[in-house]
């Protein structure tokens, strides 16, 4: 019998916030541990929640981001448990009434195909502390404690890990596009709990549901996938039950082990928070937030492959980071698409180079878009030639400046009248005449020898595309 997979993710995300969601604590990562604590997210008694608004204004904005309806009248609950990472033994989260509900997001598949994974809704709540193991004992950090988080569940919609993958990597693109996380997963921003059962094709019923937990690699995320996948197949070729449980995912044994049976909603006493009023939004409210959001990347993407001519690839990693696809589209403006294709090969190749090399982000470097675009304009009406521009891109990125003032005050125009550049190709033939020998003899690629030769006689300043033809014409009429 044939199974397939049905696989639900349940995302959480850690907000862009200052302070903690229901106390005035800051929100710092590189801290002593239990610094960033007062009663409050300590679970004293007593102690009051004071709602973060900031909090519920990031998660409107990823909710209309991903095409979620907006629940104007969004009410809090306690879910009970005892652990040691929450030390008050409830946790203050949207159960009933969550802000967002409903919305999708659309992936690509291997067979190129689009897909579209819908979410069944996105509740806010606070994050549990961090425990920490040690060799002789345990530790709980608090400073985690409080934590806005966003808790994004998706409908069992993806069929396999790479559909899991392609979902999370969409997901995180636009949440850091729209600003309201940086989804670094090693420092668990963004992490998920994955939900898998298998089913036999065509059937309507889903299988028994297995869920592995704190999963913030995307790398163990598709492992655990493809195992759990196996597992289960494995247990219904043997008639060996698959049982709802949560389930670990150990790295180095590359496998699942079973951790406890699954809870139900009902196992964790879910009753409304009385301390805090429900979340009450007015439509203007909602606009005034939706108007801060920035364009979506696939919309973006498809804009700048037809504004400015470049190829989908190029698009796709220039709007993968927001930075970068400002600054590019900061320099290109005003640019035709034939400068503005210039632009986009000199940004993918050079500066992207430069950024790496130097570890600085676009928006870190000295360089400003305006210097950026006025280099490939020099470069594109031939006042400089190629060798230059290489020349003094590193330094502008480096050092800022204005390239037309300083190619102006260095004299590095390219050389652009016909006789100069003939009595350089001639003083370059006329002192390598064993050279010429070789080119008559057959060796074609003595010709880029006295290429180099004129570039060191106009001190760089030849234009390479120009000094090629002419040597061709000179060694063939000899």
């Amino acid at each position: 019998m044939e199974f397939e997979n049905t696989i639900g993710l349940e995302t959480h995300v850690q907000l862009k916030t200052r302070t903690k969601m229901f106390c005035s604590c800051l929100l710092k990562t590189g801290c002593e541990p239990n610094t960033n604590v007062c009663p409050v997210c300590l679970g004293y008694p007593g102690a009051l929640p004071v709602m973060n608004k900031e909090a519920v204004k990031l998660t409107v904005m990823s909710g209309l981001m991903l095409g979620c309806s907006i629940n104007r009248h969004a009410t809090f609950d306690r879910k009970n448990y005892f652990y040691p990472d929450m030390a008050k033994d409830y946790q203050i989260s949207e159960n009933g009434n969550p802000l967002c509900i409903g919305g999708g997001v659309e992936i690509l598949r291997a067979d190129g195909t689009k897909k579209l994974i819908r979410i069944n809704h996105i509740h806010l709540e606070e994050d549990a502390a961090k425990i920490n193991h040690y060799a002789a004992h345990s530790g709980v950090d608090f400073n985690r404690g409080g934590t806005p988080l966003m808790e994004i569940v998706s409908e069992p919609d993806l069929s396999n890990a790479d559909e899991a993958i392609a979902y999370l990597t969409a997901l995180k693109e636009m949440l850091v596009y729209a600003g309201v996380s940086d989804c670094n997963l090693e420092e668990g921003n963004m992490r998920s709990d994955v939900n898998i059962s298998i089913r036999p094709v065509g059937a309507e019923k889903l299988g028994t549901k297995v869920e592995i937990k704190n999963m913030n690699t995307f790398k163990g995320i598709h492992a655990a996938l493809e195992y759990e996948a196996r597992r289960q197949r494995e247990c219904m070729a043997h008639s060996i039950p698959i049982v709802q449980e949560t389930r670990r995912w150990d790295g180095e044994a590359l496998e699942t082990a079973s951790m406890r049976s699954k809870e139900n909603a009902h196992d964790y006493r879910y009753f409304p928070e009385p301390d805090l009023v429900p979340v009450a939004l007015s439509e203007e409210q909602i606009a005034e937030w939706k108007a801060l959001l920035p364009e979506k990347p696939e919309l973006r993407r498809a804009r700048m492959m037809e504004e400015y001519g470049i190829a989908e690839y190029d698009a796709g990693v220039l709007s993968q980071h927001k930075a970068n696809a400002d600054y590019f589209e900061a320099a290109a403006k005003g640019l035709d698409k034939k400068t503005a294709k210039l632009l986009c090969n000199l940004y993918m190749s050079d500066v992207m180079a430069l950024m790496n090399a130097s570890g600085k982000a676009i928006g870190e470097c000295a360089m400003k878009p305006e210097a950026l675009r006025a280099l490939v304009v020099l470069s594109a009406k031939g006042t400089i030639n190629g060798p230059t521009l290489k020349e003094l891109l590193p330094e502008i990125f480096e050092k800022g400046g204005d390239p037309e003032a300083i190619v102006k005050e260095r004299g590095l125009g390219a050389v652009s009248d016909t006789a100069a550049l003939e009595s350089f190709v001639d003083q370059a033939i006329a002192a390598n005449p064993n050279v010429v020998a070789d080119y008559k003899a057959g060796k074609k690629a003595a010709a880029g020898f006295f290429v180099g030769q004129v570039m060191k006689l106009s001190k760089g300043k030849a234009d390479p595309k120009v000094v090629g033809p002419m040597i061709a014409r000179k060694l063939a009429a000899m």
